[in-house]
């Protein structure tokens, strides 16, 4: 149980979570239509910047001796990786926007910008999960993408809310049984990602 938890811990890092939500925005809507290349390309750098680039300067945190876990566990080591990601985040939107990407994916990427400010100011206290809030971001996408009625005809995009549903559920309980975090915490890391996201994306 523990090697599963830690599996699904990794898979779903909240450096991976933007992109399977542009990936699910570019391949189970109506973007689908867009020329293979350019979503491809867009989804690259959506991970390049939101994933590889944040992930890369955390490593150099960590060889340089200012973090002591570069999996950040410790709670008052979050502060710059988190600056880090909330910069990421505004870089992708800025990316999708200037692609002409409808409004509710870029807002998709600010409304993960702003969780992600909530999840710093609340982890100078307390042990938020950001794990949780990268999922309630991406379940609340699901749900605006319903809700928007941009839904490809005829792609069964239900089986995708289900997934992310039990994906976060999945995700919660597994960083609770490796305790990294309490049920209280995941709890209000899903809330803060899902009410983010979802506010934002309505504008």
């Amino acid at each position: 149980m523990k090697q599963i938890s830690s599996i699904l811990s990794t898979i779903f890092s909240p450096l991976f979570v933007p992109s399977y939500g542009v990936a699910i925005a570019f391949w189970c809507t109506m973007l689908s239509i867009t020329p293979l290349g350019v979503r491809w390309r867009l989804l690259l750098a959506v991970f390049g910047i939101t994933c590889l680039i944040p992930a890369l300067l955390i490593y150099g945190l960590y060889r340089a001796g200012l973090i002591k876990d570069p999996g950040l566990n410790n709670r008052t080591e979050r502060t710059v990786p988190y600056i880090l990601t909330a910069l990421s985040y505004a870089a992708s939107a800025w990316i999708l926007a200037n692609a002409k990407a409808p409004a509710w994916l870029w807002l998709f990427m600010l409304g993960g910008l702003v969780a992600v400010v909530v999840n710093a100011v609340v982890n100078r206290w307390w042990k938020i999960s950001a794990h949780l809030a990268a999922m309630g971001g991406l379940v609340a996408l699901a749900f605006r993408i319903v809700l928007s009625h941009t839904v490809m005809p005829g792609f069964p995009f239900m089986w995708i809310v289900i997934a992310t549903v039990l994906a976060a559920g999945a995700v919660g309980t597994a960083r609770v049984y490796l305790d990294r975090h309490t049920l209280g915490q995941v709890g209000a890391g899903f809330l803060n990602g899902f009410v983010c996201v979802f506010i934002v994306t309505a504008f």
